[in-house]
């Protein structure tokens, strides 16, 4: 089965836990991993990195340095995606187990790529993930999230972006990548609020 029929499969199986339709585009890609630094030893953490769109993007701008830890939920991704990219450390678990992971390695994150479905956004016990991600960064760090143009009017897209707007201080929407199937936005999200 081809990467694309894959994913597709996936998503007609568990619509709720898998954020898109097919992999995204490399222009899509482009976007999310902008704000990974061009130098240093950056922590990079991805989350839902499902078949690796965002994942190869992260890793040729890292070019080896830094660290690269990618949540996936689904086993057999989470499997895939850690033989494709050795460098990549790939666990199976839940995005709202964020703070807990980096707690146990020393690391805090200097930017979270995240490709995940809006009910991983959903609030738990009243704590949105946003708040979770904003206090696992670093305080000079950096949030993506990618949205499909046709949602965003949504009332889940629109509880998103308020929350990125509670969690950080500043919030840009990128122009629509139309070299995207479908065309998407990406968010990003500078500067978190809540970061220790």
């Amino acid at each position: 089965m081809g990467q694309a029929a894959g994913f597709l499969w996936e998503f007609v199986k568990s619509p709720t836990t898998t954020a898109a339709v097919g992999p995204s585009s490399r222009s899509l890609a482009e976007q999310m991993v902008a704000p990974v630094p061009h130098s240093g030893d950056p922590v990079v953490v991805e989350l839902g990195p499902g078949t690796g769109a965002f994942t190869e993007a992260i890793q040729r701008r890292l070019g080896g340095r830094g660290r690269h830890l990618a949540l996936e939920l689904n086993p057999r991704w989470a499997a895939e995606l850690g033989e494709r990219f050795p460098a990549v450390e790939s666990v199976c678990a839940n995005a709202r187990e964020l703070p807990e992971l980096l707690r146990e390695r020393g690391l805090r994150a200097d930017v979270v790529v995240s490709g995940l479905p809006w009910v991983a956004h959903a609030p738990v016990a009243g704590v949105p993930l946003i708040r979770l991600v904003a206090e696992s960064l670093a305080p000079g760090g950096a949030y993506t999230q990618f949205a499909y143009t046709w949602t965003r009017w949504a009332p889940p897209a629109r509880r998103q972006l308020a929350d990125l707007r509670a969690e950080f201080e500043e919030t840009v929407i990128s122009r629509t990548v139309w070299r995207n199937l479908p065309p998407a936005v990406a968010y990003l999200a500078r500067r978190p609020r809540r970061s220790s």
